[in-house]
C-alpha cells in the first residue's frame, strides 16, 4: 500500500522539501511537486528528489493549446517524471497531443513513459461553486465522468478526481484506468480547504489507485509516523 501513497510537497522551498524526502523515502510511493515548489526552486528540485531515491509526480496542470501542451510534455518526460498532469478541460486534441508526445519522447530517450493523467474538477470546488462560479450547470459527478471518458479516449492513463467520484469513474472507464485522488483526509487531520473528501480507508475501499496527501503528513510533528498511520488505514481497507 505504501506505493499507492503520494506525498504532496506543497512547501515553500528546497530545504523543507528535501528534509521531508529524506524522512519519507522508502516509506511512501512518490512525491508530488506542485506549482509553489517548482516555481520557487526550478526544475533542479526534481533531480535532487530523484537523487535521494524518490519518484516524482510533477503537478503543473498544463492547460494550453495542443502544440504548447505537447512541447511541455516532452520537457517533463525528459525529466524522467513518474507522473504528470494536464487539465482535462483543455480538450481532446490537447490531451491526445500530450499523450503522444510523452510516449514518443520516452521511446526516443529509452526511458519509462510517465503516467499522464487528466485533472477533472478540483477537490476544493463544491457543487454550488461549480455552478455559480465555474458556470457549468450539471452535477460535478457527471462532468468528472464526461472529462474522464474524454481523457481515456485521448490516450491518457487516468484522471485526478475526488474520492467521491471513484465509483462512477470505475463504471464508466473500467478497472485499468488510473484514478488519483487528492482530497484524502484521515479522521485525525483537518480538512483545510478541501471540500469533497474521504478518509484513506474509504478511498481505497472505493477503488482509488493512488492517494495524494499533503498537510496531514508534511505539517505533522513526525511526518514518517503520520505516513505510516495513513498506510495502516489503507491496508485495513485492502485486507477487509
Amino acid at each position: 500500500m505504501k506505493d499507492k501513497l503520494i506525498v504532496a510537497l506543497d512547501v515553500a522551498g528546497r530545504k523543507e522539501a528535501l528534509s521531508l524526502v529524506e524522512q519519507l523515502t522508502g516509506g511512501v510511493g512518490a512525491f508530488k511537486i506542485g506549482m509553489q515548489l517548482f516555481n520557487s526552486e526550478g526544475p533542479g528540485i526534481v533531480k535532487e528528489i530523484q537523487g535521494l531515491g524518490g519518484k516524482v509526480f510533477i503537478d503543473l496542470k498544463f492547460h494550453d493549446i495542443p502544440n504548447t501542451g505537447a512541447q511541455a510534455a516532452k520537457v517533463i518526460t525528459g525529466m524522467n517524471a513518474f507522473m504528470f498532469n494536464v487539465h482535462a478541460s483543455g480538450g481532446f486534441e490537447m490531451m491526445k497531443g500530450v499523450a503522444e508526445a510523452a510516449k514518443e519522447t520516452a521511446e526516443r530517450l529509452r526511458i519509462k513513459k510517465p503516467l499522464v493523467i487528466g485533472v477533472t474538477v478540483l477537490t476544493s470546488i463544491s457543487q454550488d461553486v461549480f455552478e455559480r462560479e465555474v458556470g457549468i450547470a450539471r452535477p460535478i459527478e457527471e462532468q468528472v465522468t464526461a472529462w474522464a471518458k474524454l481523457a481515456q479516449k485521448a490516450g491518457l492513463d487516468g484522471v485526478v478526481a475526488s474520492p467521491r467520484e471513484i465509483l462512477p469513474l470505475r463504471k464508466a472507464c473500467g478497472p485499468d484506468f488510473l484514478i488519483v485522488t487528492p482530497g484524502v483526509r484521515p479522521l485525525w487531520a483537518a480538512t483545510n480547504d478541501q471540500k469533497r473528501v474521504m478518509t484513506p480507508k474509504e478511498a481505497v475501499q472505493q477503488g482509488a489507485d493512488y492517494l495524494v496527501v499533503g498537510r496531514p503528513i508534511t505539517a505533522h510533528k513526525n511526518p514518517r509516523e503520520a505516513a505510516a498511520k495513513i498506510i495502516e488505514e489503507m491496508e485495513e481497507a485492502a485486507n477487509a
